[in-house]
């Protein structure tokens, strides 16, 4: 049993999410940094998929009843610990994170996984649509699953921070735009707002003119969709999205930049290449 002495800004259970199930309504949600969660899980020899804690911006503190291998990934924190490498945590002891010296999220993988109760075959926080356990607060009591598998013996050193490029594919609306605006999306850095959270990267730069007026009818909403509200101020769509949307999607992220944009934090650059059509 794990106790949370304090969350820190944001924190909740994540696992790798309902998928399978928007056409019921039901949004993905998981890990915001999947690979981040994987290695985690694996290095305390967890299948990928168990549940752990994602912390938001570190500065959390938890104390384990029960002694526990423990490994941390994702962003970067200072703590007793280090990055990257399995850990022994005595009965009693207490994990206290600092704030990562560069990204957002930090995942806490616990050897047995994370075992709240499951909701549509998944223990992740949903933060849009309040499915699964709410999120972390101080008294928390979250219980440990049964050891899996064998604890990795190889070290994984934290990657460095990556340039913080997103590369698109076009469409699939990008028709609902003057024919500048691909290019003005990808000419000039945007900055992260201060509203960004799990459901999208709120962004404030060039302003993306729209060629048609109105709203389109409600459409499926993807991870890493970049929407256009009517203030043509960009959003990529992150864990929690919606699984249908009104406003038009100009591009969309590739999934392999999908944990660059979630470890994106308010103040931080970001800009945006795109792929041709051919």
């Amino acid at each position: 049993m794990i106790e949370v002495v304090a969350p820190g800004p944001y924190a909740t259970v994540q696992d790798l999410g309902r998928p399978g199930l928007a056409h019921l309504g039901v949004p993905c949600s998981g890990a915001a940094d999947a690979p981040g969660l994987r290695l985690a899980n694996r290095l305390v020899g967890n299948p990928e998929g168990l549940a752990a804690v994602e912390l938001t911006y570190g500065t959390a503190r938890l104390r384990f009843l029960d002694g526990a291998w423990v490994a941390l990934a994702g962003a970067p924190v200072t703590s007793e610990a280090g990055m990257g490498a399995p850990f022994w945590v005595p009965a009693g002891g207490e994990l206290r994170f600092g704030p990562p010296a560069w990204g957002l999220r930090t995942y806490v993988a616990v050897r047995g996984g994370i075992a709240v109760e499951p909701v549509l075959g998944s223990r992740s926080t949903d933060s849009l649509s309040g499915l699964g356990p709410e999120p972390l607060r101080a008294g928390t009591l979250l219980p440990v699953g049964p050891p899996q598998g064998e604890i990795a013996t190889d070290l994984a050193p934290p990657p460095p921070p990556r340039p913080a490029v997103l590369r698109l594919v076009p469409g699939p609306r990008d028709d609902w735009f003057v024919p500048g605006a691909p290019a003005a999306l990808c000419a000039r850095p945007y900055r992260v707002t201060q509203d960004s959270n799990r459901v999208g990267v709120r962004l404030r730069g060039p302003e993306l003119v729209r060629a048609r007026q109105g709203e389109l009818p409600s459409e499926g909403m993807v991870l890493g969709a970049v929407q256009v509200p009517p203030s043509g101020q960009p959003i990529v769509f992150l864990a929690d999205h919606p699984p249908t949307g009104g406003y038009p999607v100009i591009a969309v992220v590739r999934d392999a930049d999908i944990p660059v944009a979630a470890q994106l934090r308010p103040g931080d650059e970001v800009r945006f290449t795109l792929r041709s059509h051919h």
